[in-house]
């Protein structure tokens, strides 16, 4: 097996050939803070949290899909890295309706979580207040539009991990949404397996168990991590 040595914030980190500066930092116990990852997933570097800088480029770099390089030399918490994530946090609040006083996954929602992190407590950019749906026709779950920040870790894990292929993004730009099915609504999507493994990825309030209500929302992170371990060493192939 290759292995890789770099130097991450000034730490001597060895990892095999192949794998990304996430993995490398994550070995190295280096906190880089991500939004649409999720272990087990395939990274799409759709939130552009987990930027870092490396020594010789004036470009930042998705740590996620970022693979290390022989003698490569990455900063993870500079000046410039931080106020670049706070600006990133301001615009999704700015972008979408995040009410965290009246939303199901206040005080257990990724996005509040980054938003303290960062130390932010306001958007220095104009709130746009989209006006987005909120589709309930699902018999256990529903999606509210206004808090999704489209990560796509609903699209991946039913993608992924399901099988189901219910979810994916439709429209550009401003009008970017998730759909279900072929823009049907959720509960008349035949695909759908009824398995919670979309609201158990997603990092907001965007989907939950109907009948939650303000911070009652709660994941069930371990189940997916056992699902994800199981399908990659493939412990129920025969």
């Amino acid at each position: 097996m290759t292995v890789k040595t770099l130097k991450i914030d000034d730490i001597d980190v060895a990892i095999a050939a192949g794998s990304t500066i996430l993995q490398a930092a994550q070995e190295a116990s280096i906190p880089i803070p991500t939004l649409c990852h999720l272990e087990g997933l395939t990274p799409v570097a759709a939130c552009r949290m987990c930027m870092v800088e490396i020594e010789g480029t004036s470009k930042l770099f998705p740590a996620c899909v970022t693979e290390v390089g022989e003698g490569m030399v990455v900063s993870t918490n500079t000046p410039k890295l931080q106020g670049y994530r706070r600006m990133n946090v301001e615009l999704l609040f700015a972008e979408g309706n995040h009410v965290c006083a009246i939303c199901v996954a206040n005080d257990n929602c990724e996005l509040q979580d980054l938003a303290v992190e960062v130390g932010i407590d306001h958007s220095r950019f104009p709130y746009q207040f989209p006006k987005r749906s909120i589709d309930l026709s699902h018999p256990q779950f529903g999606i509210d539009h206004n808090r999704c920040i489209l990560c796509t870790r609903c699209v991946r894990v039913c993608d992924e991990v399901e099988g189901a292929h219910v979810w994916d993004v439709a429209q550009r730009g401003s009008a970017c949404h998730i759909t279900s099915g072929m823009d049907q609504p959720w509960g008349e999507v035949s695909a759908c397996t009824s398995c919670g493994k979309c609201v158990d990825a997603c990092p907001t309030g965007a989907i939950f168990h109907k009948g939650e209500t303000t911070g009652e929302k709660q994941r069930d992170r371990e189940k997916l991590a056992f699902l994800m371990n199981a399908r990659e060493h493939q412990q129920w192939t025969r």
